[in-house]
């Protein structure tokens, strides 16, 4: 008889915000792999340095219980001042791939919206308030907000919490000068509706309130999850070589060949 193909307990969370942080490697191996992203070596720090190619990006991954983990610092270019992102530990790693993939697209799609609320507004966002500034997602636990005026708009702040209190889970925020296709790339994958995959996410879970979060979870061949990443960068480094037409989506870890509990 042969051997029982292995399977790994994969959790599907949703709504995604909430899913917790993730593998930071699904950011950091596509970037230094198929992006050619450079990364030092300090084995005695606990941190992520990598460098784009042109040097004119950087991202840093750093514990920090008092700010952001990630933070990515832009250049100045002759159109732009110096602009940054950053973004809480507990930011799913599958949002802020969509701002880094965003950025390291070499053929941008056209069909990018350029107003970062947009893709709120057609997911039915509605302002926190009647008169008020920003956006709230429709269970009340995600709010997009820009700081600033017409005239001098500032920063972009999203914030996913919970409770009564609205107690903050994460935080990203994107400086005045930060591109707005970059922005509108995180506000779009907010409206995702789809489940984010994680293992031991009880360990990392923000909440276990069904009213609030909700988890299934199946028994993926452990070959699928193995591939997962693989396939991310494969679709990503494919980029570079394929008419800019061409789509390119990353996967999750495919939940073909499980069974429910």
């Amino acid at each position: 008889m042969p051997p029982t193909p292995e399977t790994v307990e994969v959790d599907f969370i949703a709504p995604r915000h909430l899913a917790g942080g993730g593998d930071p490697a699904w950011i950091t191996v596509p970037l230094h792999r198929a992006c050619g992203w450079s990364h030092g070596n300090d084995p005695l720090m606990p941190r992520v340095l990598l460098s784009s190619p042109d040097q004119k990006a950087l991202l840093r991954l750093e514990p920090d219980p008092d700010g952001q983990w990630w933070t990515l610092n832009h250049a100045a270019e002759a159109d732009r001042p110096a602009w940054y992102a950053s973004f809480g530990a507990r930011t799913p790693v599958e949002l802020i791939a969509v701002f880094t993939d965003a950025l390291t697209d070499p053929a941008p799609a056209a069909s990018t919206p350029s107003d970062p609320y947009e893709p709120l507004r057609q997911s039915a966002w509605q302002p926190p308030t009647i008169g008020a500034d920003g956006l709230v997602s429709p269970d009340g636990t995600a709010y997009v907000q820009r700081l600033g005026t017409a005239q001098e708009p500032g920063a972009w702040f999203v914030t996913a919490s919970l409770g009564p209190e609205r107690k903050p889970v994460w935080q990203a925020r994107f400086g005045e000068h930060t591109p707005a296709r970059l922005v509108a790339a995180f506000t779009t994958a907010l409206t995702d509706p789809h489940p984010a995959a994680r293992t031991n996410s009880l360990r990392s879970l923000p909440t276990r309130a069904p009213d609030v979060v909700t988890r299934r979870t199946t028994d993926v061949l452990a070959v699928h999850v193995a591939a997962a990443l693989e396939e991310r960068v494969h679709a990503l480094a494919a980029r570079r070589t394929l008419p800019p037409t061409t789509p390119s989506s990353p996967r999750q870890p495919p939940a073909r060949k499980s069974r429910s509990r």
